[in-house]
């Protein structure tokens, strides 16, 4: 099963492909969808959906997960990123992958074993089970191959999430 994890953001999306064979991850690919500062929203957002939906098409992934909004003291970010997971869930719905979504507290738990593990214990897992030389950066890549990771991971766990 390959999955395709989003880390959502109008600035920087972050994505990781993971392939997933019993209890084995394999990396695929994985890197971050970048737009500028100076243009638009709508037009940072379109860039947004094409570049995943060349990610989709060229990698077609079984599923795809995405990370939840968390709260976040600043109103106009967290809108943003809402936006960009709007996107990101409907490049995956229109390419008709099934889409699941997961909050950092699942995330941190199913990588790290933790839910309240911090940043750098995440990455330094996500180095670990997918054997990579280097943390992936961004940070939003390495996130985004933690959110593969966690979905593959509640995928499989008994009475886990079947979609």
């Amino acid at each position: 099963m390959i999955i395709l994890g989003i880390d959502p953001g109008t600035a920087i999306t972050g994505f990781g492909l993971v392939e997933y064979l019993g209890n084995r991850y394999k990396p695929i690919a994985y890197s971050c969808l970048r737009t500028g500062s100076g243009l638009p929203l709508d037009l940072r957002l379109q860039r947004i959906y094409r570049g995943l939906q060349e990610i989709i098409a060229r990698y077609r992934p079984d599923s795809m997960a995405v990370e939840e909004l968390f709260f976040n003291n600043n109103a106009r970010t967290a809108l943003a990123v809402g936006h960009a997971r709007g996107i990101a869930m409907l490049a995956g719905a229109n390419a008709g992958i099934p889409v699941a979504e997961y909050t950092p507290l699942q995330v941190k738990q199913a990588v790290a074993g933790y839910g309240k593990a911090d940043k750098q214990q995440v990455q330094f897992m996500v180095k670990t089970l997918l054997c990579l030389q280097e943390i992936p950066k961004p940070d939003d890549v390495a996130d985004a191959l933690a959110i593969a990771i966690c979905h593959a991971h509640w995928i499989s766990a008994p009475g886990g999430l079947q979609r």
